[in-house]
């Protein structure tokens, strides 16, 4: 599926799971990739992935939460490419897992830094970029969210704060944005069952004498497919919004969830 033949997307969060999927799925829909993170070793395994699929990639270590650094990011893909497509925010730093009202604010700060600020800035730097964007509709960011929105465990209250706010910002970004042609849209996963995720469902059968089968059924259960998305799934759905297939959505919020929670 050539869905993305010759764009280029900046992946801000290059890691394990749906960030490594994100990439490569991309590539495999014909972009070209920007990727930024901390790790450099990181970005170079993705770089090769990247190329492996005939697509090329510009690695850029990046600390998306110091200003000089993201406006580096803007002026390394530009000099790479001569322009960017699509930006997305996918980069995350979980808060501490305890009752909001236990939590420091700083420790909340820190998390917002990551996962509110970082990607209002890039965005706000990218804009000029994603508004020149040559081809028809235009350029599009895309945000990484969670199925944490619809849930109120007091253990994930400090993940719920971040992502709620980033779906507000999102909101306010699609409005602010589209007089200029650039889309802004928001995917939310729950459970991804992917090696994080697999490791957790391990440990949470030998901390209750289940197996690991025992525990994904558990997780799986919610569901109206009775399973969990892969990244491979979650990445496909969310570039649909990078390509022009949804060259007029913008403001929305995609569950990719298995039928997990239903918007209304």
């Amino acid at each position: 599926m050539d869905l993305l033949k010759d764009k280029v997307v900046v992946l801000s969060g290059v890691g394990p799971g749906l960030g490594r999927a994100l990439g490569e799925e991309a590539a495999l829909m014909g972009a070209h990739l920007v990727l930024a993170s901390r790790t450099p070793k990181r970005l170079e395994r993705m770089a090769e992935v990247v190329r492996a699929h005939g697509r090329r990639a510009l690695v850029c270590p990046t600390d998306i939460t110091d200003e000089g650094a993201r406006a580096h990011l803007v002026e390394a893909a530009l000099a790479e490419f001569g322009r960017v497509d699509c930006l997305i925010n996918n980069a995350f730093g979980i808060p501490p897992m305890d009752p909001i009202s236990t939590l420091s604010l700083d420790s909340l700060r820190a998390a917002q830094e990551t996962n509110v600020f970082a990607p209002l800035r890039l965005s706000a730097l990218f804009a000029d970029a994603l508004a020149a964007a040559p081809d028809k509709p235009g350029g599009s960011i895309l945000m990484i969210n969670s199925c944490v929105l619809y849930q109120s465990q007091p253990e994930f209250s400090g993940y719920k704060l971040s992502k709620g706010t980033l779906a507000h910002l999102s909101s306010s970004l699609a409005t602010e944005l589209g007089p200029r042609g650039i889309r802004v849209n928001s995917v939310a996963p729950s459970y991804i069952y992917e090696d994080v995720n697999k490791a957790y469902f391990d440990w949470l059968a030998a901390e209750s004498g289940r197996t690991h089968e025992e525990v994904y059924a558990e997780k799986a259960a919610p569901t109206d497919l009775k399973r969990l998305a892969t990244a491979e799934e979650v990445a496909r759905a969310s570039l649909y919004f990078a390509s022009d297939l949804a060259g007029c959505v913008t403001g929305q919020v995609l569950n990719v969830d298995c039928g997990e929670f239903h918007a209304v």
